[in-house]
Order: C-alpha cells, then sequence, then structure tokens
C-alpha cells in the first residue's frame, strides 16, 4: 500500500473523506500517481457536496479543508508542491482528458470533473444556447390574444412579457419569488397556446417532488378555469402534473428511464415548476428526453435554495436576467406586448438571455406584508433592514430569541401548538382533511443532526405529546409507529407512485394502521408501513426538503451556533414557505452571520454560456 493510499483511509477515519471518494481515487489513479489519486478523491468529494466541478485554483489545504487544517491535511499536501504540479500531472495522467475521450476525469478551463459531470453540463450548455429557436407564430394574433387575456397597465406587465417569451421560443425560463404570478402566467399562456393552435397540443406538467406536483395541479387548475376557454380548448390543457421521475419512467431500483434521447416523450409542451430544485444530472436527463421541436417552460424562484444534488442551474441560467434582451429580441416583444422593453448590452450569453424574464411584482407580499419585506432584506443580505421589519410589529412575524434553554423549551411548546388543529382531527377526521390540516403549519430547520436539527426537534416533539396523551408511541424505541405519525419519504419508488420529499400520515381508525399520503390529481392513497421505501418522522424538516411547499404557518429554528450549511438562501426559503404567518426562532448573532453568506456552487456554467 503507497503512502498516499494509506493517508487516504485515515482521512475516511477522520471524516476528511467518504469511503466512496476514496475507493473512485483508488480505482481511477494508478499507484505512482499520488497527486492524481488525491484529485481524484477531492473532486469526488466536491461532487456529493453539489459541486459540478474543482476548480485547480481551489485545490490547496486551506480551500479544501477550510474548517479541518490538522496534520493529516498537511500530509496529504506534503508531495503536490507548486499549484502548477496539479495540472502537469493531472494532463500526464491516462485517466485524464480534455476532450471527448472515454476518461473517469475530465480537466476543461482549469477545472477538474467527474466525467458524468462534464458530459451533463456540455449538455445542458448545448440545449440553451443552440436548441432555443424562435416558434413560427402568428404576432398580429399573439398580441390580440394576449391584449384578451391580460388587463391593460401602464406599467411594464412582466407576466404579459413572460407569457410572449415562452410562446415565441421553443425554451422559456420564468422566474420571480413568492406571489409573482409565475402559475397564473402559466395558465393564460397555455391559453394562448390552445387558442393559436391548430391543432391538439400534447401538454405535460411535471415538478421535482410529488408535493410541489400536487401544488401545480392544483394552482394551475383553479387559474384556468377562470378563463375564456371553450370546452374543446380545456379538453387540451392538462389536469394534472406528474414528478419529473415519473415522468421520465424512473425505474425501481434502477438509474435507467424510460425515456431518453432514444426514446423521446410523446408531448409538445413541457412546463416544469420549481426548477430551483432540478440539479444538473436531472436537467440533462430531461433535456435529452424531449422531443426536437417540443416546447419547454421552466419557473422557479432564482434566489431559493439550490438543488440537494450538484448544480444549481437555475441560479446558473437566471444569472443572466437583467442583462436585457437583444435588439432584436426586445422590439419583437415590445411589439407584441405594447410595452417599451430597451435591449441590454453586448452580446455575452445573447441566446439565454431571449428567453428569460424575471417577474418583478409580488401580488402576494405587499408592503403591508412582514413576511414580504423580511424576503426582501434577506435577499439584500441587509441586516439592518432584517432587525427593522422584525422590530417593526408585523402581524404575521414574530422572532424569538434562543439564549437559554427556557428558550428552546417554549419553542417545542410553541410547535405543538402548531399542530394543534391536526391533532384535534386525529380524533376521527378523515384522511383527506387530516393531510389538509397538517400541511397547515411545519416546523423547519437547517440540520439534520443535534438539538435544532430534524432529528433532535422529532424526538422533541415527541416527547411532548406523549405526556400531554396527544400521541401513544410504542414503548419499544425499534416500533416507531403510532397513530397520528407524519412520515416523508426520503428514496423514490415509482411502482407505489411515491417520491422524495412526499409528505404522509399514519393512521389507524381501528383496521390497522395505514400511511396515507395525498396524490398529485387530489385523490389520496394508503400504504402499510411495511411497504414504504426509507422515511422519517416529519414532525420538524430541513428547508431543503420544504423546498416545493407552502405553509400558512410556518416557524425557522435555526441552530445555536454559526454553521456553514445555514446561508442566505436558506433563510429565504425557509421565510417564502409561509403563506400566513411565519416564526423565527434564531439567535440574532447567528442570523446575521447566515445572511450574509452565500451558497456556493461551483459549476463551468457560466463560463459556457458566455463563451
Amino acid at each position: 500500500m503507497t503512502k498516499m493510499e494509506t493517508l487516504l483511509l485515515q482521512a475516511v477515519e477522520q471524516k476528511l473523506f467518504r469511503a466512496l471518494d476514496v475507493q473512485f481515487a483508488l480505482m481511477v489513479a494508478a499507484n505512482d500517481e499520488p497527486i492524481v489519486m488525491l484529485a481524484a478523491a477531492l473532486v469526488s468529494r466536491d461532487a456529493g457536496e453539489g459541486h459540478v466541478c474543482l476548480p485547480l485554483e481551489n485545490l490547496d489545504p486551506q480551500r479544501c479543508f477550510a474548517h479541518r487544517q490538522n496534520a493529516l491535511v498537511d500530509a496529504l499536501f506534503a508531495r503536490v508542491g507548486e499549484p502548477e504540479a496539479w495540472r502537469r500531472h493531472l494532463q500526464a495522467s491516462p485517466a485524464v482528458s480534455s476532450e471527448n475521450a472515454a476518461t473517469p476525469l475530465k480537466l476543461d478551463n482549469d477545472s477538474l470533473y467527474l466525467n458524468r459531470m462534464w458530459c451533463y453540463e456540455q449538455d445542458v450548455a448545448h440545449f440553451f444556447l443552440e436548441g432555443n429557436h424562435p416558434m413560427p407564430l402568428d404576432s398580429a394574433r399573439l398580441r390580440e390574444v394576449l391584449g384578451e387575456l391580460f388587463s391593460p397597465t401602464q406599467e411594464t406587465d412582466w407576466q404579459k412579457v413572460a407569457a410572449a417569451v415562452a410562446l415565441t421560443r421553443r425554451i422559456a425560463v420564468i422566474s420571480g419569488g413568492p406571489g409573482t404570478g409565475k402559475t397564473t402566467t402559466v395558465a393564460k399562456l397555455l391559453a394562448a397556446l390552445v387558442q393559436m393552435s391548430p391543432g391538439a397540443q400534447r401538454i405535460q406538467l411535471a415538478a421535482p417532488t410529488g408535493k410541489a406536483a400536487a401544488r401545480l395541479t392544483e394552482s394551475l387548475g383553479a387559474a384556468l378555469q377562470c378563463l375564456p376557454l371553450s370546452a374543446q380548448q380545456k379538453a387540451m390543457l392538462p389536469d394534472e402534473a406528474c414528478t419529473l421521475h415519473r415522468l421520465l419512467g424512473a425505474q425501481p431500483n434502477s438509474q435507467r428511464l424510460k425515456y431518453h434521447a432514444g426514446n423521446p416523450l410523446h408531448l409538445d409542451v413541457l412546463v416544469v415548476d420549481e426548477a430551483s430544485m432540478v440539479d444538473l444530472p436531472m436537467m440533462a436527463r430531461l433535456i435529452a428526453a424531449l422531443p426536437a421541436n417540443a416546447r419547454v417552460i421552466f419557473l422557479g424562484d432564482r434566489d431559493q435554495l439550490a438543488s440537494v444534488e450538484a448544480g444549481a442551474v437555475l441560479g446558473d441560467i437566471c444569472h443572466f436576467v437583467n442583462r436585457g434582451y437583444s435588439a432584436e429580441r426586445a422590439q419583437e416583444l415590445s411589439v407584441i406586448t405594447g410595452y417599451a422593453l430597451p435591449a441590454g448590452e453586448g452580446d455575452t450569453a445573447q441566446a439565454l438571455r431571449d428567453c428569460l424574464c424575471l417577474l418583478q411584482k409580488s401580488y402576494r407580499f405587499g408592503r403591508e406584508s412582514g413576511i414580504g419585506q423580511l424576503a426582501l432584506a434577506v435577499n439584500a443580505s441587509d441586516i439592518r433592514a432584517v432587525r427593522a421589519t422584525l422590530a417593526a410589529g408585523y402581524e404575521d412575524i414574530v422572532s424569538y430569541p434562543l439564549s437559554q434553554a427556557a428558550d428552546y423549551q417554549m419553542m417545542i411548546d410553541q410547535c405543538v401548538q402548531g399542530y394543534r388543529r391536526y391533532l384535534e382531527l386525529l380524533a376521527g377526521g378523515t384522511p383527506e382533511s387530516i393531510l389538509t390540516a397538517f400541511s397547515e403549519f411545519q416546523l423547519l430547520c437547517a440540520l439534520r443532526e443535534g438539538p435544532f436539527g430534524v432529528r433532535g426537534l422529532n424526538e422533541r416533539i415527541e416527547q411532548a405529546l406523549a405526556r400531554q396523551r396527544r400521541i401513544r408511541r410504542p414503548v419499544s424505541q425499534s416500533l416507531r409507529w403510532y397513530h397520528g405519525r407524519p412520515v416523508m419519504i426520503a428514496r423514490n419508488d415509482s411502482a407505489l407512485g411515491l417520491f422524495n420529499g412526499d409528505i404522509g400520515v399514519a393512521l389507524d381508525f381501528g383496521h390497522g394502521l395505514r400511511v396515507w399520503f395525498s396524490m398529485p390529481d387530489g385523490t389520496v392513497k394508503s400504504v402499510i408501513p411495511g411497504r414504504l421505501p426509507a422515511h422519517e418522522t416529519a414532525w420538524a424538516m430541513t428547508v431543503h426538503k420544504s423546498q416545493g411547499s407552502e405553509f400558512d404557518h410556518a416557524a425557522l429554528v435555526l441552530p445555536d451556533q454559526i454553521t456553514p450549511v445555514v446561508t442566505r438562501e436558506l433563510v429565504y426559503t425557509a421565510i417564502t414557505r409561509a403563506r400566513q404567518r411565519l416564526s423565527l426562532y434564531a439567535d440574532e448573532r447567528v442570523l446575521a452571520k447566515a445572511i450574509g453568506a452565500r451558497t456556493e456552487r461551483r459549476s463551468g456554467l457560466l463560463a459556457l454560456f458566455s463563451q
């Protein structure tokens, strides 16, 4: 065993690497390539942490192990020498290439990639830059139809602009915060599309999670019912959204998909909601499965957390949303919408810029909304505005300190109270009413472990509920099931129609305990506990897992110590899960540090878009 192999195995013991990272490194690098071996372990680790690539400039002990400097880290990097040594050794290795050769590692634009991540990134960049061709439409007729669907306004109606963008290009990306009308915009642009199409359009709705798909089904269905369409036109519109995994035909216990480049999807128009949650691999697989001339419309909030898996595709795309349209495109959209849209400067990412639109007016959160003002302040990383908002006495937000043990217990007690209506319905409500009641309140947290994480908070809430005799927990800790236990699915199971993020409730009304779930079409289904895929208790959930959901009342608890995972995007995402009320439990020092920290996702998409 070489010295580098020994050091890497020690690093696994110290949790500097996963065992998977080191196994990959040992597989791809020869024994006489210690520098390549270390680089392979680092890029594998970074991919596991959500990064698409590893810039060579980041290959130093301080950047790779900023919070874990010790003698082992020094030993790992002892043989590297100057930064240029990384490039020299990587270029000389048969495991590394910079073109389409089938090597496990890619070195491109001074960044190291896993081969599959490099391929995904190339495919996504090519799709948005080369695949976004104009769609043939009668501009005069389109102007007339949009004029009927959108009320005239003096100020620019960005919903109308977004509809025009989507109807005149194969690809459209519409971003906006909560309440800016993304669903309303899509309803109207789909209505315009069916009015202008001579034949039937196969339209499909999709979202990353079951909860997001159910919300899209409900909200878009309600919006479409209000539009002036004939029965024949309404029949062309979809009445249900599905998850992306179901759309692509995910196979149980397999990475294989039914639909791919060799067997494309049977659709003409695809609408993807909550696009911020779509990771790079899923985005690449999705676009590979699209028919050559199919339209695709992505909706999402660019300021939300990126996907749990690798990449921040929507954020990278929307980096250019304020650069303006090309002169030709601005003129085209101005004619269609009736609004003067100034052109941007330069031709950087011009094809991408011409398919973007940012919805800028919130119809849910006005100046009287504390939730809206707090979200704006957090997004601006303005701690003074955050403090002023929290102190302003808004009725829809309230903050509590977490400086003493009594503060923690108060938080637990208030969370139990938040679930009061749900707990009352457990005595005799229907599965539908119980599931609806559970979605009215949710405790959100940043961490998984510890007293401020999912596991600790779920345990404390269960203890409090058991003391109050609201639930009856089994005596044995190995038996987790009880009437009223909420659970979240943690792994996709296409055979059962359950997917990561789906929420269910265990109910036993005298005929045996079953776990009930709301389905995207508005129905409910039950599954016996033993058949469920991996799952966990969901009195508390992470902010990441809450994406795609909204709650009447959301409560956010931040840890009592500063931690790198608590960032501006996480706090913003949690705040915007609340429709009517937000409770914030946080130490001011931790909150201030959080909104000043950005979530970093390293990728090469911006460089590819800018070429």
